[in-house]
């Protein structure tokens, strides 16, 4: 006789969850392993810590200050943040700051239109970086080793033609006052424009690497250079393009500069490309290339003016402002490499 089982018991299956309910777990899943969340969390305790240590740090003038202090390296650290994600470095960026400012002050002290002037300094920028990605694309020649190269040769060429000599723009002169007004002025009355210029500079950027097939080719030369080549992305033609973006926005923040301070010399921008990287890195940028984004960039380029702010207003001394700066930077790609074996181990 066969044994005979009792039919098992028929259950509903269980209803899918809505949309809604998968929408939120999913948000917050992606919110809490973004490689900015760690940076923007510390963002948010330097914030706070400001904010205990003194009352005047949250106000909206510290904070309007601090905004026009970091737009130039900010503006800077958006262009060397596509050179990075190709697995590039420029350590140039600060030179060509320097040789642009010194090409629009002259021009201008010779008379020349503060427009036409500003055009010829921004189009330095465009050469330089255009050079530096010439040299590395068809040359072959390591990014690190091009760029520290034309660091020297970029700043000789602003001291061989200023002649070593400071320049000084007066109110007096034609077209200064109005030029003036791109670094020294405020929209509304209230807004620095340097800070609209970066953030202008940073909404392109956020565009561009994110919405555009230069921004995926960007992310795929930058993690396998060889893989990104075979399935048809032009890798020369986007190195090319980020080091060219990388000499504009440092040229374009040497403008500025020179228009915020009517003054620069040659050796203006000294070890400015080292807080550009730093920026960059502290934001979740992989060293390496291949990870990282446009708003973690702009969460960087935050977290080292409110340190900054904060060290100056506890008056901290400028070298001990440094060792800091140095430990964060170590600090930060010591928690990328950690983060990356721990992918690898999973």
């Amino acid at each position: 006789m066969t044994p005979t089982t009792s039919p098992k018991p028929q259950t509903a299956p269980a209803a899918p969850p809505d949309a809604s309910s998968r929408r939120l777990p999913l948000t917050l899943h992606r919110l809490l392993h973004a490689r900015e969340a760690g940076v923007f969390a510390a963002l948010v305790l330097l914030f706070l810590l400001g904010t205990v240590l003194s009352p005047t740090f949250a106000q909206s003038g510290n904070l309007l200050s601090v905004g026009q202090q970091i737009a130039q390296l900010g503006i800077m650290a958006v262009g060397a943040t596509f050179v990075i994600l190709n697995g590039e470095i420029d350590l140039s960026v600060g030179s060509t700051y320097a040789l642009s400012a010194i090409s629009t002050g002259m021009l201008i002290s010779d008379g020349w239109s503060w427009a036409a002037a500003m055009a010829v300094g921004l189009a330095v920028g465009v050469l330089a970086g255009l050079f530096n990605g010439l040299a590395v694309v068809l040359l072959g020649v390591p990014s690190f080793i091009v760029t520290l190269g034309t660091l020297s040769v970029f700043r000789g060429i602003a001291l061989l033609i200023s002649d070593g000599a400071p320049i000084s723009l007066s109110s007096s002169q034609p077209g200064v006052a109005e030029f003036s007004l791109l670094g020294q002025g405020r929209l509304f009355g209230v807004i620095p424009m340097q800070f609209v210029f970066f953030a202008a500079v940073a909404a392109i950027g956020v565009v561009l690497l994110a919405r555009s097939r230069f921004g995926f080719n960007t992310y795929a030369v930058g993690g396998n250079q060889e893989a990104a080549r075979l399935v048809g992305v032009n890798v020369k033609r986007v190195k090319l393009t980020a080091f060219v973006l990388s000499g504009f926005t440092a040229g374009l923040a040497g403008v500025l500069g020179l228009s915020f301070l009517s003054y620069v010399q040659g050796v203006t921008g000294q070890g400015l490309e080292l807080t550009v990287i730093s920026a960059v890195i502290i934001g979740g940028a992989a060293l390496f290339g291949g990870s990282g984004t446009m708003w973690g960039t702009v969460i960087g380029v935050a977290f080292i003016g409110l340190l900054q702010n904060i060290l100056n207003i506890k008056g901290i001394s400028s070298f001990w402002q440094t060792v800091v700066t140095g430990l964060v930077i170590v600090a930060a790609v010591a928690a990328d490499t950690w983060q990356r074996k721990r992918k690898t181990r999973a």
